[in-house]
């Protein structure tokens, strides 16, 4: 059995082994590392091991350390109860106020999973309060999301970056920021009109329902159904009243301050983020240790994990030399562009189902031939995979997806999953093709 065939079955391996064991895939793809390399390629445990991404460690370390001691001293909660406040009424306008919030909250490290897990329950409350489609505002939110996903210290961001700088390839953030927000806006404005937003905008201002108590029918969520995947429970939406009782403590402000100085040394002084993130978070942890024990809770080590594992893997797999050999095939498959469309369909549907993190890892090395060939444009080819990748975010089969469907209102929790696989499935399709045409084509 050739190594490509081997290296390829482990990886399908690892995947299948995780989603249907529950087992963190990073985890699955430490001991697939150490079984291949040692038995397989010969390779010393001590090269295996060298392949543990450290920076990237520290990266996904410090981010999440900063968001858990921002979402631990309320500061978090502040900026939702400011911009969820400014809204008054107007119901067109809570669908942006959410997309806007999570791009924020994601933008600023935190995982999307944790910005899901903080917005999707009150989204959902609110949507019901105001009597809008569930699927609009947690579409809004999962779309936010990605919008953020890209800053220089967002987590998707971190990854792509740090694989990228492995095959010996550096881009710039700006471009790669703006035009996935760019993207992720455009979804979201298609989403806002098929799902009611003209009639939002007619309404204007109009008064909430009152928000059930956790003891009425619909504002529990249980087992999510049709496929959900798990379960959440619906939060009430806040009263107006009760958002205009938070106030800015100093902990919040010197939060927000180390953030603001946080992005400028990393875009003005070209700092290490992950050091800049893990600097602010021990500031403040030693300035206020009441909220470092929650705080450190919060730190995504499954994350860490996870994309750990995978690099682990592959890199036993560059070492082996497989990486190349199959990059090389990819790289023939008809010309560079028919190759590029097809790695963008494979990250739209493994997405769809599996970690977008675990996509990004695999599939950028394997694009190394046709980047640094010339044979594409590296940005365009980074901008169009990051998108074709995270658009299908919104699966119900998805974390984020499963959160959507489990906070909704049980009378419409089967229309929106039936909702949320359309627009799923429609991605798969449409994001690959369109990001393919705009950025790499064009």
């Amino acid at each position: 059995m050739s190594p490509e065939i081997v290296a390829v079955t482990g990886l399908v391996l690892i995947f299948v082994i995780a989603m249907t064991r529950k087992i963190n895939m990073g985890a699955v793809a430490l001991v697939f590392a150490f079984g291949l390399g040692v038995t397989y390629f010969n390779q010393p445990v001590a090269e295996i091991s060298g392949a543990f991404p450290g920076s990237l460690l520290i990266t996904l370390l410090g981010v999440t350390y900063l968001f858990g001691m921002a979402r631990a001293n309320g500061t978090i909660d502040q900026i939702v109860g400011a911009a969820v406040g400014l809204v008054r009424g107007r119901s067109a306008l809570i669908p942006w106020v959410f997309f806007l919030l999570a791009a924020i909250i994601t933008g600023s490290g935190a995982l999307s999973a944790a910005t899901n897990a903080i917005l999707v329950p009150v989204g959902l409350a609110f949507a019901h309060r105001y009597r809008i489609s569930p699927l609009l505002v947690g579409l809004s939110i999962l779309n936010g999301t990605n919008a953020g996903g890209f800053t220089p210290i967002a987590v998707y961001y971190n990854i792509v970056d740090g694989v990228l700088k492995d095959i010996g390839i550096t881009i710039d953030p700006a471009p790669l920021f703006f035009w996935t927000f760019v993207a992720a806006l455009v979804l979201n404005l298609v989403a806002f009109f098929l799902l009611g937003g003209r009639e939002l905008i007619k309404r204007g201002r109009t008064t909430p329902e009152l928000t059930p108590t956790s003891d009425s029918p619909g504002a529990t969520g249980a087992s999510g159904s049709s496929g959900s995947g798990g379960t959440a429970t619906a939060v009430a939406a806040p009263t107006t009243a009760a958002l205009r009782t938070q106030s800015w403590t100093t902990p919040k402000i010197v939060t927000v301050s180390l953030m603001i100085g946080l992005l400028v040394a990393a875009l003005g002084f070209k700092l290490d983020v992950g050091f800049l993130a893990l600097t602010a978070a021990v500031i403040l942890s030693a300035l206020y240790p009441r909220y470092a024990k929650e705080a450190a809770d919060q730190i995504g080590w499954n994350v860490i994990l996870l994309i750990g594992g995978i690099v682990t893997y592959i890199g036993v797999l560059e070492a082996a030399g497989v990486i190349d050999g199959l990059a090389n095939s990819v790289a023939g498959i008809g010309t560079p562009l028919i190759a590029a469309l097809v790695m963008f369909f494979v990250a739209g549907s493994v997405s769809a189902f599996a970690s977008t993190n675990a996509m990004f890892v695999v599939l950028v090395p394997l694009a190394a031939p046709l980047l640094l060939g010339g044979d594409l444009e590296t940005l365009g080819f980074v901008i169009a995979l990051c998108i074709a990748a995270t658009a299908v975010d919104s699966s119900p089969f998805s974390t984020g997806g499963a959160l959507v469907v489990a906070n909704t209102q049980v009378e419409l929790r089967e229309k929106t999953f039936r909702g949320m696989l359309i627009w799923a499935m429609a991605m798969i399709v449409a994001a690959p093709l369109l990001a393919w045409l705009a950025f790499v084509v064009l």
